[in-house]
């Protein structure tokens, strides 16, 4: 399984542990999201994202090293070693940005255990993530991850999914997103939007 170190982009996904669904009903995905930005944002730039009834894709990148072990050394999460100034090791980095993704699933299921007074987990417990290789690997993800709700059915449209970052970026308003920088690599929103309508016809040409 990759590891997960400072300064790297992933495609981080998770599913339903079994066949019930993770979010039944809008509050489930909006408290989902607000629990992301308590955990997740100090830790990660997040570039798309898009929440299914049973699984989730995210795009993000983890912030500068510095940034993260500034967040460790404040929260007392490992002891630092101290050799010319504070040094956190690269383990105790991806033990904490591990973490910070484990708070995140466990504090959502306690919430929803509560709420539909069921037990047990309710994602898989090792989350999957993948490394992202280069600008181009990048592009894919993000569409890939906006093309969620119509590659399962859900909708026709990038743009009709509520819980999907792409309404944001194209409005250019979002939270979570870091609209702007996700902007400059796509070269611009129209740049986004054209590329976005060719990887949907060029996945469609393949059922045809």
């Amino acid at each position: 399984m990759e590891k997960l170190i400072a300064n790297q982009s992933y495609h981080i996904f998770n599913h339903a542990n079994g066949f019930e669904n993770v979010f039944n009903e809008r509050e489930n995905y909006r408290y989902f999201l607000e629990k992301y930005k308590e955990y997740i944002d100090p830790i990660a730039e997040t570039y798309s994202y898009c929440l299914m009834p049973n699984h989730f894709h995210l795009v993000v990148r983890m912030r500068k090293r510095e940034v993260i072990e500034e967040i460790i050394s404040r929260n007392n999460f490992s002891k630092v070693e101290k050799n010319f100034g504070k040094v956190v090791s690269n383990e105790v980095i991806e033990r904490y940005l591990s973490k910070q993704f484990s708070n995140l699933f466990s504090s959502y299921t306690q919430s929803y255990n509560k709420y539909l007074k069921r037990r047990g987990s309710v994602f898989i417990k090792n989350f999957k993530r993948d490394a992202i290789k280069d600008k181009e690997h990048f592009l894919n993800e993000i569409m890939y991850t906006h093309r969620n709700p119509i590659h399962h059915g859900f909708r026709t449209e990038y743009n009709d999914w509520e819980f999907c970052s792409y309404y944001d970026i194209v409005n250019g308003k979002s939270e979570l997103v870091e609209v702007d920088k996700l902007l400059k690599v796509f070269e611009g929103k129209d740049h986004f939007i054209a590329l976005h309508s060719e990887y949907l016809e060029d996945w469609k040409c393949k059922f045809i």
